[in-house]
């Protein structure tokens, strides 16, 4: 059940003190469905951000209100270094309650309160009880949410043995990275009762299901001897690691969002979630254990995943990052700003259509044209605020999932694709020049590999130099895309046009 009302975010900061906390006895619309009484746990989730409790949360949530069962949901919180422990914080002081926006352009925002979470915890400090909840025999799905930089795999795509993460994980400690968690989890049940589990990732990872199984395998296999033999037969026979595609837009939470959830519904909430209308799950029907009836509340089930998490990754993720960066040297705080300069949304337009979509097949019922044309408009949706800052940052992991693809397959047909060119060429000057944009302004894009990017960049004699270092040493792309001749000399065109003549200048050129 929603109510509507118009979206004015203010940046005027509202008082809120006044009004009651979000809770099951005062919610943002009378009469909203709840799952009552909250179900038993049976999923364990890694990564308490926002897509989680936009996107899997409320799948849930709604699966419950048609089929009740045991799926209520443990919030484990796994990145310390970007603030999840307000998140805790404020849906503790909330009864596990927050409210979910669906912000709608020119039409209204509706309200949900999915109330399926029970009382979370903190990888980093909590280990052994999120082992523990991971190895409960209640537990039936382990689910993931990390960001591609929480799998803590190297250049080569395999588990980072050389991470000091990992290595203490290996070696006993409480676990504090995914791996280690999900591990010592599966070893935590394989000697108790060995009930099955299915650990689920929704990541934009491609084959995400089948590289999370394979991380897992190398982990294991990087135990001491004495522990492997009972955790490879536990992993051969009682879990499965379905493949899923998620797509849903949830930026960052502002205190526009609060204000709007309290001057709506009258109610305090200081960990609201907004998201765009749009939402989809794709998933291969593997569930050892059973699931929720997530059926019935939209998502698909499918023998074959691949072709709907190629067009996402590609098409979404890839223009996504495209008019981040573009979007940051051009001065826009927001992705809709950015889609909607009619410039770089041309350019961007353009990459999707004749470059990056003659790389995807088509799954079925999404015809590409199509999904580009709704992409473009879900882009331009003023009310969400997507960051450029908070979309551009991990490139360095995030690249390689969403433009190596199209970029390979388009050298190997002889095409130099040179918007996604460009994109490369931006993404160097963002993380390397001081002066690329307004840091103050638009945003800090944060990225583990910054450091050492800028090191090979120091070593520069110029901005072509930059890139086409920063390509064939970077590590953040395959060989064979990374050495490719042509690919660097482009892009270290742009890179001077950039630096010399400017976004502008070298957005008009990758369109000539």
């Amino acid at each position: 059940m929603t109510s509507r009302t118009q979206p004015r975010l203010s940046r005027t900061a509202l008082s809120r003190t006044a009004l009651p906390r979000l809770s099951r006895t005062a919610l943002p619309v009378a009469g909203l469905k709840l799952p009552p009484p909250l179900p038993e746990p049976g999923i364990v989730h890694l990564g308490l951000g926002n897509f989680h409790r936009a996107h899997q949360a409320v799948y849930t949530a709604d699966a419950l209100r048609h089929s009740p069962g045991p799926w209520g949901i443990t919030g484990v919180s796994t990145s310390a270094a970007r603030g999840p422990r307000p998140v805790l914080t404020g849906m503790a002081e909330q009864g596990q309650l927050y409210t979910v926006l669906t912000l709608r352009r020119d039409v209204g925002v509706a309200a949900t309160v999915p109330g399926v979470h029970h009382p979370g915890l903190v990888a980093d400090g909590q280990g052994a009880e999120v082992v523990a909840a991971i190895g409960s025999p209640t537990t039936r799905i382990v689910s993931v949410t990390v960001t591609e930089k929480g799998y803590t795999f190297g250049a080569d795509g395999r588990l980072d043995l050389d991470d000091p993460l990992v290595r203490a994980d290996l070696a006993g400690g409480p676990p504090r990275t995914a791996l280690g968690l999900i591990v010592r989890g599966l070893q935590h049940r394989a000697r108790t009762d060995g009930a099955p589990v299915t650990v689920l990732s929704c990541d934009n990872l491609m084959a995400n299901g089948h590289r999370l199984r394979a991380l897992i395998d190398e982990f294991v296999a990087a135990l001491p001897a004495s522990e492997r033999p009972e955790l490879q037969a536990y992993v051969a026979t009682s879990l499965t690691t379905p493949n899923t595609m998620v797509d849903r837009i949830a930026p960052a939470t502002t205190d526009e969002h609060r204000d709007l959830v309290a001057r709506a519904f009258g109610v305090r909430d200081s960990v609201p979630v907004p998201a765009e209308p749009y939402r989809l799950w794709v998933m291969e029907d593997d569930f050892r254990a059973g699931r929720p009836a997530w059926e019935h509340a939209g998502a698909l089930f499918t023998n074959d995943v691949a072709p709907y998490e190629l067009m996402k990754l590609r098409l979404l993720n890839g223009a996504h990052s495209l008019l981040a960066y573009l979007g940051l040297l051009r001065g826009h705080r927001c992705i809709d700003q950015a889609v909607t300069d009619e410039l770089l949304g041309g350019a961007a337009e353009f990459a999707m259509r004749e470059e990056i979509l003659p790389t995807v097949p088509e799954p079925e019922g999404m015809p590409g044209k199509a999904y580009v044309t709704e992409l473009l408009d879900r882009f331009a949706n003023p009310a969400l605020g997507h960051r450029t800052a908070q979309v551009g940052s991990d490139g360095s992991l995030k690249i390689p999932v969403r433009w190596a693809g199209v970029l390979a397959e388009s050298l190997a047909a002889g095409r130099v694709p040179r918007v996604l060119a460009l994109g490369l060429a931006a993404y160097v000057r963002v993380i390397t020049a001081d002066d690329a944009y307004d840091e103050r302004a638009l945003g800090t894009v944060h990225d583990g590999a910054r450091p050492r990017l800028a090191e090979l960049a120091a070593r520069a004699s110029g901005p072509a130099d930059a890139a086409r270092l920063l390509l064939s040493e970077g590590d953040f792309l395959p060989p064979d895309v990374a050495q490719h001749r042509e690919l660097i000399d482009v892009v270290g065109e742009f890179a001077h046009t950039l630096a010399v003549h400017g976004v502008e200048a070298a957005l008009r050129s990758a369109l000539t």
